[in-house]
């Protein structure tokens, strides 16, 4: 008898990279919240504080803490987002219907899915680190502003500005995957329904990437 206690490898590679990319927008958010609270609490407390964030227990919650920060600021980048994402997905399917059955008739093809998971995987991490990198532009002004350094306004300039288009250049390559995305979709779809006769499937609640 075959031992189904074990996840099938697709689904576990999915569960890991899912996990994977959940953890890189929760790093930068993790980064932005410490760079704030050294801004706070000044060089006195944080030079108090260093040691302990150099043990094995801080480790170990700053990698719990950004876990749950990417789960956090996925969901309000896509809140966020949304008005935007339905317009760019109105362009090339008229209803959530239309969109939940293209999104069914592709799972029928593994290969075509799999791209189109990995194209989703980085539109998510392109959605997130476009609101992390606005919140790490504006923690690293303030601790710049709090602690000494020379050449502070020349450092607080570039800064401000690298982050500024870093934030822009994030926020045009989530758009851009985003488009891409639906437009693949609905040329796959509509191209293997053509050629291929795809059996009936129950049709799920709207589905959003």
């Amino acid at each position: 008898m075959t031992n189904q206690t074990h996840p099938e490898p697709p689904a576990l590679a999915a569960a890991t990279g899912m996990f994977i990319e959940v953890l890189v927008v929760g790093i930068g958010a993790l980064t932005a919240a410490v760079l704030l609270f050294i801004a706070l609490v000044g060089p006195t407390v944080t030079a108090k504080l260093a040691p302990v964030a150099n043990s094995s227990a801080a480790a170990g919650v700053g990698l719990a803490a950004a876990y749950a920060l990417g789960i956090l600021i996925d969901r309000v980048a896509d809140t966020a987002l949304t008005s935007q994402r339905r317009r760019l997905r109105t362009r090339f399917f008229p209803s959530n219907t239309a969109y939940a059955q293209a999104r069914l008739r592709l799972a029928d093809f593994p290969a075509l899915t799999a791209r189109a998971d990995y194209s989703r995987s980085r539109m998510r991490i392109c959605r997130g680190w476009a609101l992390n990198t606005l919140a790490l532009t504006l923690a690293a002004d303030l601790v710049m502003l709090r602690y000494s350094f020379e050449h502070r306004p020349l450092i607080l300039t570039a800064i401000t500005a690298f982050g500024l288009m870093t934030t822009l250049g994030f926020y045009r390559a989530w758009r851009a995957l985003t488009m891409t995305g639906y437009r693949k979709l609905a040329e796959q779809t509509t191209t293997r329904t053509t050629n291929t006769p795809v059996p009936a499937q129950p049709r799920p609640d709207a589905i959003s990437p």
